[in-house]
């Protein structure tokens, strides 16, 4: 075994949080060594040449950008474009010709709309729903790269900014499904509220767990409006971004290197061309989930106690990427395919029908009508595409499943229930279509249609996802609760583990989850707190 010299900061992990992390440590002074399993840096936010032979970078993972502060993008001088979407959604009504399309720059179109699928007093209803929401978002957003203020302290600064005693808990205090089905009264619209906190989520509206709560929050508060944005060049443009912030800091970033231990003392061992190699920090950086870290304080012979011992996570998505000649037509002659592409495009997702594949879900079973949710990227960047591609009119589709946990997946039948999901996908949006989507795929250079699948085992082979589960685990309030100690920088910033010499500063953070920097702005302003305080 090779042995390195000591390094100030060791990052285990490449994705987006991990190049954050290591460029604000590295322009701060600090030795920083990045770990990085795959082949290139940028985890889940990266773009791939997906099908043989075809000039295309789809956003292979992640696809948008929400919670990703300003304030990181300024610090590390990121060169990064992000676009605005003029159509927020477009929802099908099932079993007609008809849908709702919210355009964000026509109110009176979108209130057309509304009336157009017999649910017109749910548009001032939904317009004064989001509207609350973008209150609390507004005072809450600028906290998330602070220090945790504590659960008080949030309600306090909300209130002053003008949200009710109802509205705080209508999200904080009792599940979404309430508020929800109180404000709104058509079965599609609640449904396009409610998917904003299902993303990810195995749950339902009225879970009293309030996770669908913590993932809508989430949904509604980037940026402080709770838009999300398509980044010009795809995802990968985001990560390549942040690792050239990196490394024209000074951060030294190796790939190719699976790391298979950690230890409290600050030890790493990994593996780098059928080489075992052992290198110690002052610090470990863990941007993999808490269940993947404590596999790896396990490997070390560290393992915590079994009644200590997490949860191994689960995801709830199948993720399905799409070359098409052009769009689709649609059942609705009133909207344009490139209307109801260019937001998000919700597929069987009526409230009701949200419900129904949960519980067919919850029952080991493929929902019979799969909810799905669906991107086109080259709609509002054709960049991703070559010229050839563009001027053949060709876009890309990115399919969101919902309700698919990783319960209905096994190592023994990934490819059959794969194959499942990818039909169900197909069947669900082709039942809003006037066409079949299949015959609209592109073919690549071998012959086969441009269409990719990954299920949530999938995701834990490509990205070390434990079940699949994007956010690495439960997502946190980001606040700390009142009885929570608040004594060192770690538990400040919401990066504590066990072990003091071992942050968190990945999506398991407080404040993690998405495409965001938050993980690894916390665990590096955590370090940096730690480093300023006087020694005794």
């Amino acid at each position: 075994m090779t042995t390195s010299p000591g390094y100030d900061a060791i990052i285990v992990g490449g994705g987006h949080n991990g190049l954050v992390a290591a460029a604000y440590l590295a322009k701060a002074g600090q030795k920083v060594l990045l770990l990085e399993r795959l082949d290139v840096t940028g985890g889940a936010a990266v773009s791939a040449e997906a099908f043989v032979g075809v000039d295309a970078r789809l956003s292979r993972y992640s696809y948008l950008v929400s919670l990703l502060p300003q304030r990181i993008i300024e610090d590390l001088g990121l060169e990064l474009t992000l676009v605005r979407r003029r159509y927020s959604s477009y929802t099908p009504l099932p079993g007609t010709s008809t849908g709702l399309l919210i355009d964000t720059a026509d109110a009176a179109a979108t209130a057309a709309s509304f009336a157009g699928i017999g649910a017109p007093d749910d548009a001032a209803a939904f317009t004064d729903f989001y509207a609350d929401t973008t209150r609390l978002a507004g005072a809450l957003w600028p906290t998330l790269t602070e220090p945790l203020l504590t659960r008080s302290e949030v309600r306090a600064l909300t209130a002053a900014a003008g949200v009710s005693d109802t509205d705080w808990a209508d999200v904080f205090e009792r599940p979404l499904g309430e508020a929800i089905d109180r404000r709104i009264g058509s079965d599609l619209v609640r449904g396009v509220v409610l998917t904003d906190g299902l993303i990810g989520t195995f749950a339902r509206s009225h879970s009293e767990d309030l996770s669908q709560n913590r993932c809508f929050l989430y949904h509604v508060i980037g940026g402080g409006t709770g838009d999300w944005d398509v980044p010009v060049g795809g995802m990968g443009a985001v990560s390549g971004a942040l690792w050239h912030a990196a490394k024209e800091a000074g951060a030294h970033i190796v790939t190719g290197a699976e790391v298979i231990s950690v230890s409290p003392e600050g030890a790493v061992q990994f593996e780098l061309d059928e080489q075992l190699f052992e290198v110690t920090g002052e610090r470990i950086l863990a941007n993999v989930a808490p269940w993947v870290l404590e596999g790896l304080l396990g490997a070390s012979g560290n393992a915590p106690e079994e009644a200590d011992a997490l949860a191994k996570p689960e995801g709830a998505q199948v993720k399905v990427n799409l070359l098409l000649t052009r769009l689709p037509r649609l059942k609705d002659k009133n909207v344009d395919p490139a209307q109801a592409f260019g937001g998000t495009f919700h597929v069987n997702e009526l409230n009701s029908q949200l419900d129904a594949a949960y519980l067919a879900a919850a029952a080991g079973e493929i929902p019979g009508t799969l909810p799905v949710e669906i991107y086109c990227h080259s709609l509002n960047d054709a960049s991703i595409l070559s010229p050839e591609l563009q001027a053949q009119g060709a876009q890309t589709l990115t399919v969101f499943g919902l309700h698919t946990p990783d319960s209905l997946v096994s190592e023994e039948n990934n490819d059959e229930v794969r194959d499942a999901l990818q039909a169900a996908v197909l069947a669900s949006l082709n039942s809003v279509l006037a066409e079949p989507i299949e015959d609209c795929l592109m073919l690549d250079a071998e012959g086969n249609p441009c269409i990719e699948t990954k299920t949530t085992l999938d995701l834990e082979h490509a990205l070390w996802m434990p079940g699949g589960n994007i956010f690495h685990g439960l997502l946190s309030w980001p606040f700390a609760e009142d009885s929570e100690p608040l004594d060192t920088p770690a538990r400040r910033w919401g990066v504590a583990t066990a072990h003091p010499r071992i942050l968190l500063c990945g999506s398991g953070t407080r404040r993690g989850g998405a495409v965001s920097g938050l993980g690894g702005h916390s665990a590096a302003m955590a370090v940096l707190e730690e480093l300023s305080e006087p020694r005794e």
